[in-house]
């Protein structure tokens, strides 16, 4: 198999080293060039053809927001963003997503976990995960896509007879909250449903992705803007309000606690510690397992690894419903794979379909 071929451009040296550094250990990766600005870093992007180029946003000359543009013009590739762990660095970073990066990689970096091998490990896994150029690119063409018409947009393929008989128990069940976790491709994902929810909704919807703090309350805020329906970040102690979408902060897991009859109140903690991702889909779909049990919905989305296998694993036993995205119109068909590969998916749905099933709970 050949080597993924990394441009790496950032105009500090001390970044471009320990990116360099961190890399180079791995057998099945290049380092094929540096830029320190913008600029070069799409003449680089031209002249080298690079499987993935890692773009810091603030560099002299021509940031990295402006080079990302020229580049999915001129050289289209599969670019992760480098980026500073600031309000403004994460607004920056969603609107680099939504121009066509496939995911973001914080300077900071320490947010994914305190040990430095699974930091390693973390960031070498999602080099892995787009590595495949042509099929990283197609698939985002089509998320941002998907509204247009356009010929980048796939027809749905008519479910199997699987998610033909889950899409009929999910019309039966009485579900009284929406669980979803997602990473890797996420943020345009939910652009493409949370705006496509009927403002009737009458359950909570809490979702996990895989972001720092300041990242997840700025995507509440943007999804929140596009929306007919409230979408707000959780905060400690809030008690869930049906119709309104929950995004879990970044560096804290959520759960929830029975409060009274039918009331539900947010718990936020750094417990457990241990968990490679904070917040984790397996913890918070564990907690809506043993909350809402068989009146759970359970959705996972793109993303890398297998956070929330488990937590699905539990939300099954207790004959909660579960739906997993498509290879197709997943970014990266890692997540939602391990659902599927476990046999526990009761429905396969594309990126087009997600908010009609959500919207099939409304009561």
């Amino acid at each position: 198999m050949p080597k993924i071929r990394i441009l790496i451009v950032d105009d500090s040296a001390f970044m471009r080293k320990s990116l360099e550094i961190l890399l180079s250990q791995d057998p099945d990766i290049e380092i094929v060039g540096f830029g320190t600005n913008g600029k070069e870093g799409v003449e680089k992007a031209k002249a080298l053809k690079p499987d993935i180029i890692t773009l810091d946003i603030e560099m002299p000359v021509m940031d990295g927001l402006t080079a990302l543009q020229i580049i999915m013009k001129e050289a289209p590739t599969s670019v992760i963003m480098i980026s500073s762990l600031t309000t403004e660095g994460a607004e920056a970073t969603l609107k680099a997503m939504q121009l066509g990066a496939v995911d973001f990689i914080p300077k900071e970096m320490s947010y994914v976990s305190v040990n430095i091998q699974n930091i390693k490990a973390s960031l070498i896994e999602k080099i892995k995960a787009v590595g495949n150029k042509k099929s990283i690119l197609g698939r985002l063409a089509r998320v941002r896509g998907v509204r247009t018409g356009g010929a980048t947009v796939s027809k749905p393929a008519p479910p199997s007879q699987r998610s033909a008989s889950g899409e009929k128990a999910l019309e039966s069940k009485r579900i009284e909250a929406i669980a979803l976790g997602i990473s890797t491709g996420g943020p345009l994902s939910l652009q493409k449903v949370i705006p496509n929810i009927k403002e009737n909704l009458n359950v909570p919807v809490i979702i996990v992705q895989h972001m720092p703090p300041n990242f997840t309350k700025s995507l509440a805020n943007r999804l929140n803007g596009m929306s007919k329906v409230h979408v707000k970040e959780a905060e400690h102690g809030e008690i869930l309000e049906k119709g309104t979408v929950y995004v879990a902060p970044g560096g804290l897991h959520i759960t929830f606690k029975k409060e009274g009859m039918s009331r539900y109140k947010v718990n936020l903690s750094e417990e457990p510690s241990k968990t490679l991702h904070r917040p984790s889909v397996d913890v918070m779909m564990s907690a809506a397992a043993n909350t809402w049990g068989d009146r759970a919905l359970g959705i996972i989305m793109t993303g890398m690894g297998k956070d929330g296998l488990e937590g699905a694993k539990l939300l099954k036993s207790k004959n909660g419903i579960l739906i997993a995205q498509d290879e197709e119109s997943s970014v990266v068909w890692g997540m939602p794979k391990a659902i599927y590969d476990a046999g526990i998916a009761d429905i396969v749905a594309p990126l087009e379909r997600i908010s009609d099933l959500i919207n099939k709970v409304i009561r």
